[in-house]
């Protein structure tokens, strides 16, 4: 089967998913295809011709003879679940706006053992973070930190008297790209945001704030505005200009709209599908949330950019 004829398509639904990936020879046809135009280094001699073994589904270095399976250097490697388990998962998580929990994904799959689909998942989830880590932001730039509610360990609970002190919310850093247009008709000025990034932010400190925002944005490149938090001080020192504002009411509605907008969908979003995330687990579901945000312009591809991202292992 030809799958070349997936960019052109207007997004992909349930009923085209079936028809093109209805067995598992079609998903793993398609993830050869796939594979095939990004290429294979010989992890031995990293030769990159090979020839297809196809009564083995492996390929075989034309220098050295060693011979690398069609899973192996991908995100599913070592796994034990079939590729139209995979694709369909895939399916879910990009199919819908809104996030699955793994159970659920787990009963659409109609699979018995939890364990594979959560490490299936957080595989997924982890692909499309590094997908995002491939690109900064750029021009006029929103920034703020807010907390987010996160499941204390059950660790915690044993070290402590009554649970006092424990920690049940973890900082999250937001960033929006946006532009400012005028509307041709009305010439009213509106406020239109692009793309944004969410990481976890271990504490206030200011250098922990620094490292995250010199990872995230080009910062030759960059107008920051974000409110007085003291954490935000030397960001003048490496970005083209940093504007901040005192916060309020203003600050949120206006200067820092797509941010703030951005948290209250991520915080409702988690409520309604996860209920509380375990803290080292929170980046892995602000990675979903975030690709899918960012994909909104180019909503045909969503699928297929995991795909690949699948046997980049990016």
């Amino acid at each position: 089967m030809a799958f070349q004829y997936l960019n052109k398509r207007k997004g992909m639904n349930i009923f085209s998913f079936t028809a093109e990936f209805d067995s598992e020879a079609s998903c793993r046809n398609h993830f050869k295809e796939e594979r095939d135009k990004i290429g294979v280094i010989c992890k031995r001699c990293l030769y990159k011709e090979h020839f297809w073994i196809k009564s083995q589904w492996s390929y075989e270095c034309k220098q050295c003879s060693s011979r690398t399976s069609l899973r192996s250097g991908t995100i599913m490697q070592s796994s034990n679940l079939s590729f139209l388990i995979w694709y369909k998962t895939m399916f879910l998580l990009t199919a819908t706006k809104q996030g699955f929990s793994t159970k659920e994904i787990q009963r659409q799959l109609g699979l018995k053992r939890y364990e594979p689909v959560w490490a299936m998942v957080q595989k997924l989830r982890n692909a499309m973070g590094k997908i995002e880590d491939k690109y900064t932001l750029e021009g006029m730039i929103e920034l703020d930190k807010d907390y987010f509610t996160i499941k204390a360990s059950e660790q915690a609970y044993r070290t402590q008297k009554a649970g006092r002190g424990i920690k049940t919310k973890s900082n999250v850093m937001v960033m929006a790209e946006s532009i400012i247009l005028e509307a041709p008709d009305t010439e009213k000025v509106v406020k239109q945001c692009r793309y944004f990034k969410a990481k976890v932010v271990e504490d206030h400190q200011a250098y922990a704030t620094d490292v995250t925002i010199e990872n995230a944005i080009d910062t030759e490149q960059a107008i920051v505005s974000s409110d007085k938090s003291t954490s935000y001080i030397s960001i003048a020192d490496y970005v083209e200009i940093h504007m901040s504002e005192k916060s309020s009411e203003t600050t949120t509605k206006e200067t820092l709209e797509c941010v703030h907008i951005e948290i209250s969908n991520a915080k409702r979003n988690f409520v309604g599908n996860y209920h509380k995330i375990k803290k080292k687990y929170l980046q892995s579901y602000l990675n979903e949330f975030v690709y899918k945000l960012n994909c909104k312009y180019f909503e045909e591809r969503i699928f297929e950019r995991l795909v690949i991202a699948s046997i980049t292992g990016l």
